[in-house]
């Protein structure tokens, strides 16, 4: 594998340079001193945030954009072999990493590189944790998965001594890092296009923890079952959090305010009880925060500072964001793509005001949809009305045979209420006709249909 010396900077190229992941890794080089280009399909405001700081970013990907011959190209699971940059620098000779191959290789230039996955509720933990070393005022360098406002993106740079991302499982990517600490939040079915089955993603993430050196430190939910078969084994420390007693960091007395923000008592290793209350709505961000905490407690970081950071974290954009009002309908918009995620969103809501919970859901891949089918209709029924926008293909194609209207029909089966629509427009018209004055309007789903709720704001 191709070494980058990070005191001699050279010429790198992003294939896909505007995503969430990579956008980041590119900012870092350019603050490194690297000569940074690559390419996406459009531009957004990532590419041309990257285009004012120094970056060359062409559109649309075709071997011309290598006529500047680079040292190294990085590039992500995405991206086929018969993409014809990828062919063109191969025959150029160039050297490639991975995304997750080059953060591996970024993460060992840090003091503490702090590496958080999980099935779920990985960006928001990243983030939480990113707050709480701001506060404490560790300068760490951070890498999140969606963007965080207090840092105005998803990327920072500070210091040498704290790094901190996100670690995730698709393609085994995380299995290319490099940290000192490792969260494991929860483990679940996800990914099956790529993961044969439970057994193993469960593989997978013991072969992550196992990455930790005998001197780190693994923060893992002791509620996941059969945990003992990922820590067995292991030469690093295991601290847990989890609603089991016999964890180390254990939730008590769970309370929501008028808008579902949770306040809790958190039972610390040797018997202490400290008190937390959050701003982001539902039971499992007590604990995503928990997980933060344990961590930030492992860095020796004040309780009073966690306290302050966690009040004055407000979530990131996507994870139960905020939206607007309209004609008296709050519009709230939701990242979940996973049944889990769909359930705990909705229980979240159902703790918020509203009169009547509307869920407008677009499925995100074929395969997941596939092999959920009837855990999404269970979990889409949690709210009063459904509306389904057409699946979100992403890196696949239609080949399975399903589609929004099967799941339509599964949903129906349940005797609940679903209507689908094949465009935005139909869906943003059927909503202003049947949506009233104190409802809650959830877009929800890892594809565009964040834009729906915006459309309807702008109207």
């Amino acid at each position: 594998m191709y070494q980058i010396d990070f005191k001699n900077p050279i010429h790198v190229f992003f294939m896909g340079i505007g995503g969430i992941s990579m956008s980041g890794l590119a900012e870092i080089l350019l603050s490194e001193g690297f000569q940074v280009s690559g390419s996406d399909r459009q531009k957004s405001h990532l590419t041309e945030a990257l285009s004012k700081r120094g970056a060359v970013v062409y559109y649309g990907q075709k071997k011309e954009n290598l006529v500047s011959n680079p040292d190294l190209i990085v590039y992500t699971s995405a991206i086929k072999k018969d993409n014809p940059e990828f062919i063109a620098g191969k025959e150029l000779g160039i050297p490639f990493l991975t995304r997750a191959q080059l953060l591996g290789q970024m993460m060992k230039n840090y003091k503490i590189p702090i590496a958080v996955s999980g099935t779920h509720g990985k960006t928001t933990t990243t983030s939480m944790l990113s707050q709480i070393l701001l506060d404490a005022d560790k300068d760490p360098t951070l890498s999140i998965g969606g963007i965080f406002q207090a840092i105005g993106g998803n990327i920072r740079v500070g210091g040498a001594d704290y790094f901190v991302t996100e670690a995730c499982e698709y393609t085994n990517s995380f299995l290319s890092f490099f940290p000192k600490i490792g969260i494991i939040l929860n483990i679940e079915e996800d990914h099956l296009d790529f993961f044969k089955d439970i057994d193993d993603i469960r593989h997978s993430f013991h072969e992550f923890a196992r990455l930790l050196p005998s001197d780190g430190t693994l923060i893992i939910n002791g509620d996941i079952p059969d945990v003992r078969e990922i820590t067995d084994a292991l030469s690093c420390r295991v601290i847990t959090f989890g609603a089991s007693a016999s964890c180390d960091y254990v939730p008590s007395n769970i309370a929501y305010d008028e808008f579902g923000h949770p306040s809790f008592d958190l039972k610390e290793p040797g018997g202490k009880t400290s008190s937390y209350a959050l701003n982001v709505p539902g039971l499992y961000n007590v604990y995503n925060a928990a997980a933060a905490i344990a961590a930030a407690r492992l860095l020796d970081i004040d309780n009073h500072i966690i306290r302050e950071a966690l009040s004055a974290f407000r979530g990131t954009d996507r994870r139960f964001e905020y939206k607007g009002r309209m004609n008296g309908i709050t519009i709230i918009d939701d990242y979940a793509h996973h049944p889990t995620e769909i359930t705990a969103t909705l229980h979240a809501a159902e703790n918020y005001p509203h009169k009547t919970i509307w869920c407008v859901f677009q499925p995100h891949t074929y395969s997941r949809t596939k092999a959920f089918l009837s855990e999404f209709a269970r979990a889409l029924s949690i709210a009063d009305k459904v509306v389904l926008a057409d699946i979100f293909a992403a890196r696949e194609k239609d080949t399975l045979g399903i589609s929004s209207r099967t799941l339509q029909e599964e949903i129906r089966k349940l005797g609940h209420e679903c209507f689908y629509f094949p465009s935005f427009e139909e869906i943003e018209n059927f909503l202003l006709e049947n949506c009233t004055k104190d409802d809650l309007l959830i877009t929800m789903g890892a594809g565009d249909v964040v834009k729906i709720g915006e459309n309807l704001l702008s109207k």
